[in-house]
């Protein structure tokens, strides 16, 4: 008699991924949005295209292949999405020394008959350096999981990002691909819809925390009430 899915799969599961070379740029923070505040669909897409021009991010072939059903969702965990480390567990944006985000995620997969899953993801980080920062070289840690969908995790895999910090600048793009993830099915009724991706940075509980409650620096951050209220700071209407 066949084993129930979630057993055949606990047994089977192996997450296999090559990883190939990162690739890193220097960028100067940009962008905003346009006088008549457009944000459509053009304008996506206009963005989306100059983005990739300007990263010359290689689309994942898998994507374009037909499959016998459809690829595993893959999506960023929201807890362990951006990397924000203080000195002194102090939460200001004077205090901090390095951060990172992941901006962006894409992937494609095939399979066909009883074959195992081969997906391919790509990932495009955001990287930081902030005052507190002792070094222009960082070594970023982030993680793959393969999971049933809502369920289990059934492999998990760890990966370094070292990234260098230019003369001069307080950010770097990265983009990685992860080729090939590979995930074993029972038979031919077990579709890629039965499974996630998940990807996140390697965070502290302290982090998560920070990333759970949805907290961002605004342009006074770190100050105190005191400071705020002094002659010359209070803004008027």
């Amino acid at each position: 008699m066949r084993p129930t899915l979630s057993v055949a799969l606990s047994a089977l599961m192996a997450l296999s991924i090559a990883a190939t070379a990162t690739s890193v740029h220097a960028q100067q923070r940009g962008g905003g949005r346009n006088a008549d505040g457009g944000s459509g669909d053009e304008e996506q897409a206009g963005k989306k295209k100059k983005r990739d021009d300007e990263w010359n991010q290689p689309k994942a072939p898998l994507a374009q292949l037909r499959n016998a059903g459809p690829c595993p969702y893959a999506k960023v965990l929201y807890d362990a999405s951006r990397y924000v480390e203080f000195k002194d567990a102090k939460e200001s944006a004077a205090q901090s020394s390095y951060t990172g985000e992941i901006q962006g995620l894409s992937s494609g997969c095939a399979y066909k008959s009883n074959d195992p899953i081969k997906m391919q993801v790509e990932i495009l980080f955001e990287l930081g350096r902030g005052p507190q920062a002792t070094d222009t070289h960082k070594t970023y840690r982030y993680w793959v999981a393969v999971t049933e969908r809502n369920k289990d995790v059934l492999a998990k895999e760890y990966f370094d990002l070292p990234v260098t910090f230019p003369q001069g600048q307080d950010r770097v793009y990265a983009s990685e691909t992860l080729k090939t993830i590979t995930i074993p099915r029972a038979d031919e009724k077990v579709s890629g819809g039965n499974f996630e991706v998940l990807i996140g940075f390697d965070v502290t509980p302290e982090m998560a925390a920070f990333n759970r409650d949805g907290k961002r620096f605004r342009v006074n951050a770190g100050q105190t009430q005191q400071a705020l209220t002094q002659p010359g700071n209070v803004t008027k209407p």
